[in-house]
């Protein structure tokens, strides 16, 4: 079930955004809308963004035989994103980061790219989580 919201109201979907106009078109200077989230918002960014080379190793690691480069940029931005999370935000559960960026997925990916996604995001977590838990 595709669930239809607005774009302005989900931190993922602003976080995504952010995220892809800053790794791939390169702005300079990301700023941040005012947001009741604007915190989560700032920190998940600049800390993507931040922690790339780690994010990349960590992403490898969790999926041997899928090559992030070879993914769609949407998609590439959407499993780093999430992965900082499930690494530097221990206190949100993982299926609800799991859950959060499938809805925002569908914002900007086909239902059969969502279902690829979430098996990608689980198969991550729980070799991340696991370690660090």
């Amino acid at each position: 079930m595709r669930v239809f919201f607005s774009a302005k109201n989900n931190p993922r979907v602003i976080i995504i955004q952010k995220l892809y106009g800053k790794l791939y078109n390169n702005n300079s200077e990301i700023t941040f809308p005012k947001h009741r989230f604007k915190r989560f918002i700032k920190n998940v960014v600049l800390g993507t963004v931040e922690r790339q080379e780690v994010l990349f190793e960590e992403i490898n690691q969790s999926i041997e035989n899928i090559n992030l480069k070879n993914m769609d940029k949407v998609f590439q931005t959407i499993i780093k994103s999430a992965v900082y999370e499930f690494l530097y935000m221990p206190k949100t559960p993982r299926k609800i980061i799991i859950k959060e960026y499938l809805n925002a997925s569908n914002f900007f990916l086909d239902v059969s790219q969502t279902k690829y996604l979430n098996a990608i995001l689980d198969k991550i977590s729980k070799k991340i989580r696991k370690i660090n838990e």
